[in-house]
């Protein structure tokens, strides 16, 4: 086989360049965010159905019982009660939302999955805010019979109930950001999962204690766990008259968080996701 020259190919395409072949012109298009989004949250979901339903009765049955145990030491109706049933409800969160997703992101980048999600034409927000979705969607069931149980042990009322459509989300995907974060920033698999079980263990003693029991660093490193604002406006609406614009505020400040931290776990999962 002989070279053409350049001269030669200049001839016999009438003095035209041949048009350039890039790297990406045999590729698929870059699919757009919101059906990866919703690719990727069916597919976790169905996923992890199996697994995590034992697990999500296990949290449940975890807050039933602190509730029982503070039953005995806290009075009812009163304004520890409330903050018993809210950081009960919001530990069902903080248990599948920021616990088991650490563990699911550390050892999914332990057993070398984040090179499958890297293949695939899918922006990284879909892949960190669908697995998010999909893990604090298990918390719904469980979230609902805690704080009924709740209202029933410690005589509050179910009126405002409802509020829980918002908190739920919002605390949710707080804990989740913060869960997938640590779970991809986490050298190894098993500091993945002793960071989750420590977050966990946080949202426990700041979120179910009351807060006026609590000594004032103890108070102010509240002020710091994401779900502390979803347990504060869940705790608002027991009352006869809530103050909605203050929980309205906790829920914003709620939801700036699980911005912030659904971020900083998309920047973590793009930085794992190249090594």
């Amino acid at each position: 086989m002989t070279a053409v020259s350049a001269e030669a190919v200049r001839e016999r395409t009438g003095g035209q360049q041949p048009p350039a072949v890039t790297v990406d012109d045999g590729l698929a298009p870059r699919a757009r965010f919101l059906p990866s989004l919703a690719a990727v949250y069916r597919a976790q979901l169905s996923r992890a159905r199996v697994a995590r339903i034992p697990l999500l009765f296990v949290a449940t049955f975890q807050s039933i019982g602190i509730m029982i145990l503070m039953r005995g030491v806290v009075d009812q109706g009163g304004t520890e009660a409330r903050a018993v049933v809210a950081g009960s409800a919001v530990l069902v969160v903080a248990f599948v939302a920021l616990n088991l997703l650490a563990q699911y992101f550390g050892q999914l980048r332990a057993a070398g999955g984040l090179d499958h999600y890297a293949t695939l034409p899918v922006p990284p927000a879909s892949v960190v805010l669908g697995a998010a979705g999909a893990y604090a969607s298990f918390t719904v069931p469980g979230t609902v019979v805690t704080a009924v149980a709740g209202c029933a042990m410690f005589d509050l009322p179910l009126t405002h109930l409802w509020v829980l459509v918002a908190v739920i989300p919002l605390a949710g995907a707080a804990l989740a950001g913060l869960g997938a974060a640590l779970g991809l920033l986490a050298p190894r698999p098993e500091l993945a999962t002793l960071l989750g079980q420590l977050g966990m263990s946080a949202a426990l003693l700041l979120g179910v204690l009351p807060a006026d029991r609590m000594p004032q660093v103890v108070q102010y490193a509240r002020d710091l766990l994401p779900s502390t604002y979803g347990v504060e406006a869940f705790a608002r609406t027991f009352g006869d008259r809530p103050d909605w614009p203050t929980v309205l505020l906790d829920l914003g400040v709620c939801a700036a968080v699980g911005v912030a931290s659904l971020a900083v776990a998309t920047w973590a999962y793009r930085r794992a996701a190249v090594r």
